[in-house]
């Protein structure tokens, strides 16, 4: 009996203890919570995370996401609606592995140095937030990053050779920004297989380096709207598992029918550029060709009859020096 009542008296006591102070029934982690009220009010807009309340469980709250066992948070989304410069406050959550600013969002100024922090980072989307000043070379610190995505900013200046240096990224999309200087000489250095790089949209010059060639499995590769100059020499060849090849709306300048296509290719876009030379015949045997686009560029001779190049629009060859042959004008 006196045990029953001894074990009545400690359960009362204790949902006493947890009525008055909420906070010790929160699962969330304290240090996180604190880290976020100080996100919400650099942010300053009272309409925007309304749910983010000191007296309710931050992993409760809207566009956060908790671990189910350690209740660490590991994601945060941040809607549209939202102004000002990043907060340094991120980088003191240690456990985030997704962190997504993208979109509607009128950031300003630079990327903070405190986002080097996040140690346990994988995929950082910053993209369509109007953020500026450089792409920060201490982004190699996180060493955990599989996805970064920079695009549809302000970014200014050259691409880091540093980025190479991260072990698992393997998608890197630094488009439409206002990015200058050469591609570096170390991005044929990545290690993650059927690597996505998109670097389209922006003012980079110098040759498209030969030590992209060092990387034979890229999948995917955008170098569009930019000022390079050279050939496609490093991208394509028959020992290359390339698919996606867009390099149009550039300076380049090559003999096309030196080139070989290889067979893992499905889209070549190379028009307004000065390519010289006829096709070669190696696209006519290309079965899984999805999309060719060569015009307006100085290419002469026959297309190569086969696979999918007669079903294509002419307009995938209208302004070249005389190239001839269905879907064009017969060859005289």
């Amino acid at each position: 009996m006196e045990m029953k009542l001894f074990t009545t008296l400690i359960l009362t006591l204790l949902f006493s203890t947890t009525l008055f102070d909420p906070a010790l029934s929160e699962l969330c982690n304290q240090n996180d919570k604190k880290a976020l009220l100080q996100i919400k009010k650099a942010f300053n807009n009272p309409y925007v995370l309304t749910s983010w309340h000191e007296d309710t469980d931050c992993c409760d709250w809207y566009c956060v996401k908790c671990h189910p066992k350690t209740h660490r948070i590991t994601s945060l989304f941040v809607p549209g609606g939202l102004s000002g410069t990043i907060p340094p406050q991120i980088g003191d959550l240690p456990y985030l592995d997704n962190l997504d600013l993208h979109k509607q969002i009128n950031l300003t100024g630079p990327i903070p140095p405190s986002i080097t922090k996040l140690r346990n980072l994988q995929s950082l989307r910053l993209d369509g937030t109007s953020i500026s000043g450089s792409v920060p070379g201490f982004l190699s610190q996180l060493t955990s990053l599989n996805y970064l995505d920079l695009s549809f900013n302000k970014l200014t200046g050259p691409i880091p050779a540093s980025l190479s240096k991260l072990p698992n990224l393997g998608h890197l999309r630094l488009d439409r920004n206002r990015l200058t200087g050469p591609i570096p000489d170390s991005f044929g250095e990545f290690k993650v297989k059927r690597f996505y790089l998109e670097l389209s949209h922006n003012q980079l010059s110098g040759k498209i380096p030969a030590a992209l060639g060092k990387k034979k499995d890229f999948a995917h590769i955008d170098l569009s709207w930019n000022k390079l100059q050279g050939d496609v020499n490093s991208i394509l060849g028959s020992d290359k598992m390339v698919s996606h090849v867009d390099l149009s709306r550039n300076l380049l300048e090559f003999d096309m029918s030196k080139v070989v296509v290889p067979k893992s290719l499905t889209w070549l876009d190379l028009n307004h550029n000065k390519i010289t030379g006829s096709l070669p015949l190696g696209l006519a045997a290309m079965g899984d060709l999805q999309y060719l686009n060569v015009s307006y560029n100085r290419l002469c001779g026959r297309i190569p009859v086969g696979g999918k190049l007669q079903k294509l629009e002419a307009t995938s060859y209208v302004h070249n020096l005389c190239l001839c042959g269905a879907p064009l004008q017969r060859c005289k």
